[in-house]
């Protein structure tokens, strides 16, 4: 009885196509992330200088983790957000989107107060030679300047994921990598700017996208919505849950680029070739991340709603669908990695030596999506139901399993690494699903009370 009425949830088509809409869109748009590196990477790599490449390559992944511990802005705006919604309070929202802003707007003056600080932090941490390390801090110093029109846009694209809109957060996405593209190849290929033009591309993409985000809150909401977010709405008084959500979510995302940050730097004294099969073999992990965000996402925005709604039967049909998505998508990738991963692997790489190294790890590869999918698909459940406390305790626990088993298992040496990663992906799946899983028993949700309702 049990498994036909999963069966009967399942195949609900409405419900589908709920969860297809906010999903399939940032599943497309997010594809596009890997297309815009590799761009960069093209168009400076064929520059006659292997520094602008370095350059931009350090500089570049200095940016995107700053860029991306912020992306706590995106969450937490999402999970209110979708909790006012569904509970019917367009003041709420409107509220969400001016805290989110207020704070997307001093953290950004933070960030361009302190960018000298981070500059001299990149050059006393980096190994680079003088002038790969001299390329970083001008792409760096370029590209801070587009932290008001990044933070913000997070916030938007929160806002519209929490509104049920996801079609708005895909086009800002595939329109700012659009323009990206096309001024990377003019200023670079065209007017031969070098590092600079790679730098100054990404910011005016940036500010561009703030501009088409801007028109289509217009389109969305009318012009009143500009009227409501009137200068002085914007102040953080009054937002202590926003707060302390988003000190959560930072601690969160601190840990887990803190786990990529030492399997890069342990690899590193394996040798070239090794940290060069495991930057090959992330992208296969990569990969499922990209395609699992889309599901994340559809959790943020509908668990959300529910919550606000206090409607259980909404949310365990939601967190039943997703679930099993979860479980086809997490089979089909191990199942294409166990079949035609060799084939991956060379077309990620054509060095023969690097190929080798990186067959001797693929069957963590067949394993990772197993364990690693239900992370992700849990983190937008708890985001949704913006309890960021437990985000961050579970990620505290899974940092300390991975350091543990990494110690006691070192002499694997690389195998280690995935062997910890592994743990550290499993761990966080265990313990969020023991949050959930006591939180249902006691027929709460993270303290709602929730109620039976048809939909």
């Amino acid at each position: 009885m049990r498994l036909s009425r999963m069966l009967a949830v399942f195949f609900n088509l409405s419900r589908q196509r709920q969860i297809a809409a906010i999903a399939l869109p940032m599943v497309l748009s997010n594809l596009c992330v890997p297309l815009l590196g590799l761009v960069d990477t093209a168009v400076v790599g064929h520059l006659n200088d292997a520094r602008y490449l370095g350059g931009v390559a350090l500089g570049g992944s200095v940016i995107s983790l700053v860029y991306f511990l912020f992306s706590f802005l995106r969450m937490s705006t999402t999970g209110l957000t979708a909790q006012a919604h569904g509970r019917n309070s367009e003041a709420e929202t409107i509220h969400c989107l001016q805290q989110g802003i207020s704070l997307a707007l001093v953290l950004s003056i933070v960030m361009l107060c302190a960018q000298q600080p981070i500059a001299q932090l990149l050059i006393y941490f980096s190994d680079a030679s003088t002038d790969v390390t001299s390329q970083a801090v001008i792409y760096f110093k370029l590209r801070i300047w587009s932290a008001p029109a990044t933070l913000v846009n997070l916030v938007l694209m929160g806002w519209f994921l929490g509104k049920q809109n996801a079609r708005y957060p895909m086009w800002m996405l595939l329109w700012g990598n659009i323009i990206n593209i096309v001024l990377d190849l003019l200023f670079v290929m065209g007017l031969n700017w070098r590092t600079e033009g790679v730098a100054l591309a990404s910011v005016l993409a940036d500010y561009a996208t703030l501009l088409l985000a801007m028109y289509l809150l217009h389109k969305s909401a009318g012009a009143q919505i500009f009227s409501a977010l009137k200068p002085r709405a914007f102040n953080l008084q009054g937002s202590r849950q926003l707060l302390a959500l988003n000190r959560d979510i930072f601690l969160r995302s601190l840990c887990l680029q803190a786990v990529f940050v030492f399997i890069a730097f342990q690899g590193a004294t394996y040798g070239d070739n090794i940290v060069a099969a495991n930057a090959v073999l992330l992208s296969f992990l990569m990969l499922v991340s990209y395609a699992l965000d889309g599901l994340a996402y559809a959790a943020e925005s509908l668990v959300g709603r529910a919550i606000g709604r206090n409607n259980v039967t909404e949310l365990s049909a939601n967190l039943g669908i997703l679930a099993l998505w979860c479980l086809i998508l997490s089979l089909l990738f191990s199942l294409s990695y166990a079949l035609l991963g060799h084939n991956f692997v060379a077309l990620l790489t054509s060095i023969v030596s690097v190929q080798q190294q990186a067959a001797q790890y693929l069957n963590w590869m067949i394993l990772l999506p197993l364990v690693a999918s239900w992370a992700y698909l849990l983190d937008g459940v708890f985001i949704g139901a913006t309890q960021g406390k437990q985000l961050r305790n579970s990620m505290l626990l899974a940092l300390l399993g991975f350091m543990l088993c990494f110690y006691l298992l070192s002499h694997w040496q690389n195998h280690a690494l995935w062997a910890a990663l592994c743990v550290f992906m499993a761990l966080r799946s265990v313990i969020l699903a023991y949050y959930l899983l006591q939180q249902w028993r006691q027929q709460l949700f993270f303290g709602i009370r929730l109620k039976s309702a048809n939909v």
